[in-house]
């Protein structure tokens, strides 16, 4: 494979910035992408998948001059938006809002410490990110609407791979609702490599939702980084994932006493989707909680994998975690795999790990046959219960309904 990677690509780099982006290109040149031999991946072998499933891959941005006239706005509620266009900020719009009372603008190495590097996509993402944004709500701000994240892809973004950065900063007792909403038109296949961190401070509260709108042929690794201090909450939902490949990994602090984080995750793989969650929760202080539950749905030749680390420090006592997954595999050349993992240091902790998969219940379709509904119509009926009750804990209905809809509409 022929990898068409430079920074010269990349315009206003200081010189300092500059030599530092050529090391980490360097570095991942000499290491290439990740594979089985590394723990974190030891399911996923992106680095034959990447050579398999592409000839080239360039850093060079494309165009899109239609790119107008395929945005399509969410007509089922009402709420904020941003408009991305390859990772970068095309349109803004709070009209819900009060203008000074939320920051958002195109990413510029704004707290990069809290950027991390752990393996060799963070490293090329260090080397060649360009786009991406920046996200801060004011203290004491609660956003009155959601706001949707309309992610767009040029069209002739065929081989490219795109590196971004974002930062969502929620500052004391402010709350968001946040929406990322993927929308992809590219005919043949590309990567994104993106980077985010979430700041929570005290009593902040945000609900983000994650979806793709249809099936294309993106290979997607997203890595989440969250801090959490003093009583901030943040519930995840991850849902409708349509691209062939997609690694999320989740790694979140709870570093302030009664803070909480969730995720819930649901998808329904056809083909040969090749998808991965994986978690890391530190508990590191008194009384927090964190809540995990992922559903599968595996057709075909599909793959799922969920793993999922708990760590307790020995000063987070009366820690409350949970996290579970389930699959439901309808053909025989699909696969789940599961590792999910405590490790507790505190004595007083309340902590609960399981997994279990296996083919969908006959005893329920024929219950359901008996009462006059086809084999094919109690099976979709039988999944949409199965997959939706992860958006139980939604309390906004307008986005409930919303994804649901969406969520469905794979089945």
């Amino acid at each position: 494979m022929n990898l068409d990677l430079s920074i010269k690509n990349i315009s206003n780099l200081s010189e300092i910035e500059r030599k530092h982006r050529q090391l980490s290109l360097d570095k991942f040149l000499v290491s290439g992408f990740p594979n089985k031999k590394l723990e974190d991946w030891k399911f996923t072998d992106f680095n034959q998948i990447i050579s398999t499933q592409f000839s080239e891959l360039s850093n060079k941005e494309g165009e899109d001059n239609e790119i107008e006239k395929k945005i399509s706005l969410v007509k089922q509620f009402q709420h904020n938006y941003i408009i991305l266009v390859n990772g970068k900020i095309n349109k803004i719009n709070l009209d819900f809002e009060e203008k000074d009372k939320i920051l958002i603008k195109n990413y510029q190495n704004e707290y990069k410490e809290k950027f991390e590097i752990k393996n060799s996509l963070n490293v090329l993402n260090e080397a060649l990110f360009t786009n991406g944004y920046y996200l801060e709500v004011a203290e004491n701000y609660r956003v009155k609407k959601p706001l949707i994240i309309y992610s767009y892809i040029a069209s002739n973004s065929k081989n490219n791979i795109f590196n971004t950065r974002n930062f969502v900063k929620l500052n004391k007792n402010s709350n968001l609702e946040l929406i990322e909403f993927t929308n992809i038109n590219v005919e043949g296949s590309f990567v994104k490599n993106e980077n985010e961190v979430t700041d929570l401070e005290q009593n902040s509260v945000l609900k983000k939702y994650i979806l793709q709108s249809k099936q294309n042929k993106a290979y997607i690794y997203k890595n989440l980084k969250n801090f959490l201090q003093k009583d901030a909450n943040c519930q995840n939902f991850i849902l409708n994932i349509s691209s062939i490949f997609s690694k999320i990994e989740i790694e979140s602090f709870l570093s302030g006493e009664n803070s909480n984080f969730e995720i819930y995750s649901a998808s329904n793989l056809k083909q040969d989707q090749h998808h991965e969650l994986r978690s890391f929760i530190h508990h590191e202080a008194f009384n927090c909680k964190s809540y995990q539950k992922v559903k599968k749905v595996l057709n075909n030749e599909s793959k799922g994998i969920y793993q999922g680390k708990i760590l307790v420090s020995d000063s987070a006592q009366k820690t409350d975690a949970y996290q579970l997954s389930k699959a439901i595999i309808l053909d025989p050349q699909a696969e789940f795999d599961a590792k999910p993992e405590l490790e507790i240091y505190a004595d007083d902790v309340k902590c609960s790990h399981g997994s279990s998969s296996g083919n969908i219940d006959e005893n329920s379709i024929h219950y359901l046959m008996t009462r006059g509904i086809s084999e094919k119509e109690a099976k979709k009926i039988i999944i949409s219960g199965f997959l939706n009750e992860v958006f139980e804990p939604i309390t906004n209905g307008e986005i409930k309904n919303f994804l649901e809809m969406n969520l469905n509409d794979q089945n």
